[in-house]
């Protein structure tokens, strides 16, 4: 069961970060908002040499975890998939006495290169962007987490340089903020392929009733 006031990990993942305007953006968004913790894995693990003891403790530490990163040939950067490699072992994260994650939530925010019109099928890119996650949305269930949509930016550069990005960043405070405060409506979310800033279902509260 989701509880109120969760605590969230966000495992930011870009290995060129002084190109990317939008993923800078996000980030910051994301360590201003209270009960996230954000992590850089380029910046603390530059050799790759991941501490899966430490990396475990945070996931234990957190309720909701969060992988932020952009779509690197149809699938995440390579120090984020080596940190999956390593520290979601059998035992910890699945198999036999790996239910350590079970009940957990998960999502992951992507940002692409391409204009939502390539991912799909028939598209340049042949296959919706939804499709090409399903490893990391696999993996998730496996671990016994509990899966929320992607939160998706398409064409992140030119986002950069028109009101879709400003719009995006302030949707993923305000996703960060729902799941942290038991407001984002899952029953709801189930039902979409991809979460927007303009698509983001949020379950009405007690609060909410109240200013109405």
């Amino acid at each position: 069961m989701v509880r109120p006031d969760q605590r969230i990990l966000v495992l930011f993942a870009h290995p060129g970060q002084r190109y990317s305007r939008a993923n800078r953006d996000l980030s910051k968004a994301a360590s201003g908002v209270d009960n996230v913790t954000l992590i850089d894995l380029y910046a603390l693990y530059p050799r790759f040499k991941i501490n899966i003891e430490v990396e475990q403790q945070r996931l234990l530490d957190h309720d909701v975890i969060v992988f932020q990163f952009p779509l690197l040939w149809y699938s995440v950067p390579a120090l984020l998939k080596e940190w999956q490699d390593l520290v979601l072992e059998y035992g910890f994260a699945y198999g036999e006495g790996g239910d350590k994650l079970a009940g957990k939530c998960f999502t992951c925010v992507v940002t692409t290169g391409g204009p939502e019109e390539f991912y799909r099928v028939g598209g340049r890119n042949n296959f919706p962007l939804r499709d090409l996650l399903a490893p990391i949305e696999q993996t998730a269930r496996l671990c016994g987490l509990r899966f929320v949509p992607p939160y998706a930016l398409f064409a992140a550069h030119s986002a950069a340089g028109d009101d879709r990005l400003p719009r995006h960043v302030d949707g993923y405070r305000r996703l960060l903020e729902a799941l942290r405060d038991d407001r984002l409506d899952m029953e709801a979310a189930d039902q979409m392929r991809l979460l927007s800033a303009e698509t983001l279902p949020m379950r009405r509260t007690a609060q909410t009733e109240v200013k109405r």
